[in-house]
């Protein structure tokens, strides 16, 4: 049972250095059906998608950023951390990153379980190692972008031979929508 006025939260994951095309059109959506952002709060798709988000008229949710710890300064975040649409700035003490992306040390554990449901799209180690955190958590996650077979290991579990379920997997923003709201009850 959800408290009254509790929020819906939806994360995005994808690469920090380069955007995509369908982040655009998934802010705006995301934005349309009334629930919060959460991104790690940096550039390339997570910029994008907030941008997006934080643009569309009408808007009432609020875009969250869960930002790594400078790696020498912890509670600092790295430079150009948070991006310009961040409403919620979470800072942490969190440095790890990347390739220790699933680390005790990684903000990315709580990046993944901040939101209902994970939509990933096209990134390097830090992506996939958020897939991998998704898959342990049993985070429901939505490919979308992905080339056929890409995320290669998705689903492994650390420490055993299990493989979680296939992803559902989405070219196009507007595939999505039907799946995204019948996982989180939206109207």
């Amino acid at each position: 049972m959800r408290a009254e006025g509790s929020r819906t939260a939806i994360t995005v994951i994808g690469s920090g250095r380069h955007d995509h095309p369908e982040t655009g059109p998934l802010g705006r959506v995301l934005a349309e059906l009334g629930v919060d952002l959460v991104t790690g709060g940096g550039g390339g798709v997570m910029a994008g998608v907030s941008r997006s988000f934080f643009e569309t008229p009408g808007r009432t949710g609020r875009v969250v950023g869960i930002l790594p710890a400078h790696p020498d300064r912890p509670g600092e975040s790295p430079a150009g951390d948070p991006n310009s649409w961040v409403v919620i700035a979470v800072r942490t003490h969190l440095p790890g990153r990347g390739t220790g992306g699933a680390g005790a040390d990684s903000r990315n554990h709580l990046v993944v379980l901040t939101g209902e449901v994970v939509i990933a799209l096209p990134g390097g180690s830090g992506t996939k190692s958020e897939l991998s955190l998704a898959a342990r958590y049993g985070r429901p996650v939505l490919l979308l972008g992905w080339s056929r077979g890409e995320p290669i290991g998705f689903g492994s579990r650390p420490g055993s031979d299990a493989e979680g379920p296939e992803p559902a997997r989405f070219d196009h923003t507007s595939r999505l929508v039907s799946e995204l709201t019948r996982l989180v009850h939206l109207p």
